[in-house]
């Protein structure tokens, strides 16, 4: 096969191995008959046999001299995982895709055939070096799950990557797929996560799956990823839900219908609520409103249920059957979304991971950061927050 997978790792520069072709070429009589030995293709493999210590994040290069390859396997591990890499058009030369796993012996095999049709085969295995300092990851959201058309992918790491070449190598090295393209980009929320979001909300139906390569992947001085992650998730009905206030209402459409209209009670003075546009983050049947979250303790300490989470700050839709006479009429909450018992299960029942929640009519402006919130920026805002500065065209999913 000419081509194969691996992920994207770096690993720290501990000692550079000597690489020299002796020792991993073959020419001649390497694994063909008839025809002069002037005749047989020499190929040439770097890094060389027995090479140690080598630097994941230095490719992996095949040459034909006098001739041309027909195949080059890559592969690596105790299971022979094979490593994706590319062909030259011509057929004189072979480069693996990404960057290679630390700590990990791969073994190269190349074959060619001469201009006179002499065949020869040339191998060539070595060991990568074992980084000083690893870089590992998470990704969100998971892998098979179906989210709402907002749900930004984010990608967490162990290290901080501190300088703009080390995140654009990040960047390179993070494939978005989808059945239908789109485009979006990716934004550093921190030295430790950057997020990807499309330029507009994520079509209903959309099939989306994210690799990481980031094994190998050289991040800073002697930082090098451990391990390529990858996930794939499913966008699910278009639900936006708009809540004003000052009118106390909130309206949750399906699709751009109306699904249901709610009587809500937000943040009163002192405690108001957030006006921007959230996400919903997570949810949970059952918990304890506690005010000491909040810097507050002792202020309140309530048990809820059908809790909707919209920010990390602690902004959440629930059920507060304690204002029901307030809702719909006067703003009485802490911060949160206060709904009726049913109106609060309906909307818990309803939500999903990434649903668009917009809320208006307060003074208290919803910050960057606060949970997941790419939507609390504009298009261009968003995309100077990528290192490299452009927009990220989703390919096809296959």
């Amino acid at each position: 096969m000419l081509k194969g997978r691996t992920g994207t790792a770096i690993a720290a520069i501990m000692g550079a191995a000597a690489i020299a072709a002796a020792g991993c070429s073959s020419g001649g009589d390497g694994g063909g008959s008839g025809g002069k030995a002037e005749d047989a293709v020499k190929l040439a493999i770097t890094p060389a046999t027995g090479a140690q210590q080598v630097a994941p994040d230095k490719p992996v290069t095949v040459t034909a001299d006098k001739g041309k390859l027909t195949s080059v396997t890559l592969t690596y591990g105790t299971k022979n995982a094979k490593a994706e890499g590319t062909l030259a058009p011509d057929g004189s030369s072979w480069k693996s895709s990404w960057t290679l796993r630390p700590s990990t012996t791969y073994t190269v095999t190349a074959k060619g055939a001469g201009d006179g049709g002499k065949e020869a085969t040339a191998t060539s295995t070595f060991t990568t070096l074992t980084p000083q300092n690893k870089l590992e990851s998470g990704m969100s959201p998971l892998d098979g799950e179906t989210v709402g058309v907002g749900m930004p992918v984010q990608l967490l790491l162990s290290r901080p990557v501190s300088t703009k070449a080390g995140k654009a190598a990040v960047e390179k090295a993070l494939e978005v797929k989808a059945s239908k393209p789109v485009e979006g980009a990716w934004h550093w929320v921190s030295d430790k996560e950057v997020d990807f979001r499309p330029r507009e909300y994520w079509p209903s139906g959309q099939k989306v799956k994210v690799v990481a390569h980031l094994a190998g992947l050289k991040a800073g001085e002697g930082m090098y990823g451990m391990k390529d992650r990858s996930v794939s998730f499913t966008v699910g009905p278009k639900h936006v839900t708009t809540i004003d206030a000052k009118q106390h209402r909130a309206t949750v459409t399906d699709g751009g219908r109306t699904a249901r209209t709610m009587k809500v009670s937000m943040g009163k003075p002192g405690h108001e609520s957030y006006s921007g546009t959230m996400i919903v983050q997570e949810k949970a049947g059952r918990m304890v409103m506690d005010s000491a979250t909040t810097g507050n303790p002792g202020e309140y300490r309530i048990p809820t249920k059908w809790n909707v989470r919209l920010t990390y700050s602690g902004t959440f839709v629930h059920s507060a059957p304690w204002s029901t006479d307030s809702q719909g009429n006067d703003n009485v909450s802490h911060g949160c979304v206060n709904a009726s018992p049913s109106d609060a299960k309906w909307f818990y029942e309803f939500s999903q991971r990434g649903d668009i929640v917009k809320v208006t009519g307060t003074s208290r402006q919803l910050q960057f950061g606060n949970g997941p919130t790419p939507w609390a920026k504009s298009w261009q805002d968003w995309l100077a927050g990528s290192a490299s500065g452009k927009p990220v065209t989703a390919g096809p999913l296959q």
